[in-house]
């Protein structure tokens, strides 16, 4: 029984789902222990999947620009942290390309590739270097850069122009039930997960990896943010189904897990 949970619900249709979600709770727990009885797909030495998502090599993408101490305005660690705050109102300003290169680069850039593309290394951790995610961006005030969703390239720290619409930003602002801010910053974080990744080499025990990490990576655009000036808030309240089809994922094997808007404050 999961006690505290299902006492506030008040029909058996809400007991039955909680139960199939929340019964134990596993998807909290390790499942470490169980991968001893589990042949993974690394184990059967089947290739490891991709370290980014493949993309077609004709279209042009936008090459962002090298940044440095001229974009921090705040470079003390401790300061930072003392003033991380969750913010919901932004500043009617735009962010530079610059900017946006660093954020980027603070939250899945890569520093180092070990192996024969075997891992990344990045200024985020990530459980056995597996880093699942694929950073998607709706911009909305950026410095040079049209309106609309973009791929974000670690590989290469490239932009990939995706696609725009007039309705971009009502159709945001109801996916996240009508959290108006998320939709009307500067840039909106969208992260997808590519489970495989994991899954390849951890199993079963891959998921609650997957999802810690993707709160590294979150944490990580809050410090930064503060740096430049900026704020952010972490958005986990939005319509699944709805947001994997904006940005055009299937929903099985590739999803959106997290999104956090960001702006000056």
């Amino acid at each position: 029984m999961i006690s505290g949970i299902v006492t506030v619900v008040s029909n058996q249709r809400s007991v039955m789902i909680l139960k199939k979600n929340c019964e134990n709770r596993e998807m909290m727990k390790s499942n470490f222990n169980l991968m001893k009885e589990i042949e993974t797909d690394q184990s059967k030495e089947i290739p490891q999947p991709p370290l980014q998502k493949p993309f077609d090599g004709n279209v042009d993408r936008i090459k962002l620009p090298e940044f440095g101490e001229e974009i921090i305005l705040d470079n003390n660690l401790l300061h930072c942290l003392k003033k991380r705050r969750s913010h919901r109102k932004f500043k009617d300003e735009s962010l530079s390309l610059k900017e946006l290169s660093f954020l980027l680069w603070s939250t899945q850039g890569i520093d180092e590739i070990r192996g024969d593309n075997y891992a990344t290394i990045r200024p985020v951790p990530s459980a056995g270097a597996r880093h699942p995610f694929e950073t998607y961006l709706l911009i909305n005030n950026i410095d040079g850069l049209e309106k609309g969703i973009y791929r974000y390239l670690p590989l290469t720290h490239e932009l990939l122009f995706l696609f725009t619409n007039d309705e971009m930003v009502k159709k945001v602002e109801k996916i996240t039930f009508r959290q108006k801010f998320v939709a009307t910053a500067p840039v909106l974080f969208i992260w997808s997960c590519i489970p495989y990744r994991g899954e390849w080499r951890y199993s079963i025990a891959s998921h609650k990896a997957m999802l810690l990490d993707a709160g590294h990576v979150c944490q990580n655009l809050y410090i930064a943010s503060e740096a430049i000036g900026s704020g952010t808030c972490a958005i986990a309240a939005y319509d699944q189904e709805a947001i994997d089809k904006l940005i055009e994922v299937d929903g099985e094997e590739e999803f959106v897990v997290y999104m956090s808007p960001v702006g000056k404050v």
